[in-house]
């Protein structure tokens, strides 16, 4: 499901979507109220949410779609990553985000590895989300992570893949992706991005 209330980017991104076999876009919305009301009639697997819009804009929508159909990923779109409203949208639990000025082949790449809940953050939001979270640290840091989810943690903040991360601890895709969901509920999070912010805070890798 695609959110923007420029129709030309819109419409250019539902016939980039569209050419891929494996994509279908369900719905469209030019406005968050909006993108609320379709996301409950067409229940999507993905929403690709534009972040300023006027009116009901895309920070307040994704708030209450991650309330009410909270297994629903949420993707933002921007122009800059410089955008202070995206460290608010991660931590309502937006899947991660995308710039606008990628070309196609990169910004498909960058989707797909969105869909595999592989998401990478800029060093700004990375931060504002460590400081957003630390106050939080000392609850988490009481949680018991076995040595194998630390590495994949310290893996999954330095960016890699869940593919990646297999080839590296010579285990299955499957197996890292059971440490992951582990690592997230015991650390009270709502997705990728919050764990590898949380391993820079925790200095298992360094913010880049």
């Amino acid at each position: 499901m695609l959110v923007d209330d420029h129709a030309l980017f819109r419409s250019g991104l539902a016939a980039l979507l569209s050419s891929q076999d494996e994509m279908e876009v369900v719905a469209q919305a030019d406005n968050g109220l909006d993108a609320v009301k379709l996301a409950e009639e067409v229940m999507p697997d993905l929403i690709l949410m534009d972040i300023n819009m006027p009116g009901s804009d895309g920070l307040e929508a994704t708030r209450i779609i991650k309330d009410r159909m909270p297994y629903v990923k949420i993707v933002m779109l921007t122009a800059s990553d410089e955008n202070d409203l995206l460290f608010e949208a991660v931590k309502a639990g937006a899947q991660g985000y995308l710039l606008k000025h990628l070309d196609p082949e990169q910004f498909l790449a960058e989707l797909s590895a969105q869909l595999r809940g592989e998401a990478s953050i800029s060093g700004d939001v990375a931060i504002k989300i460590i400081r957003a979270f630390s106050a939080h640290d000392v609850e988490r840091q009481q949680t018991q992570l076995t040595a194998r989810e630390l590495e994949v943690l310290k893996l999954v903040g330095e960016g890699f893949s869940n593919r990646d991360i297999a080839s590296r601890l010579y285990i299955s895709e499957n197996t890292v992706k059971n440490h992951l969901r582990n690592i997230l509920q015991k650390l009270h999070f709502e997705n990728r991005v919050q764990a590898a912010a949380y391993a820079i805070r925790r200095g298992l890798v360094e913010p880049h």
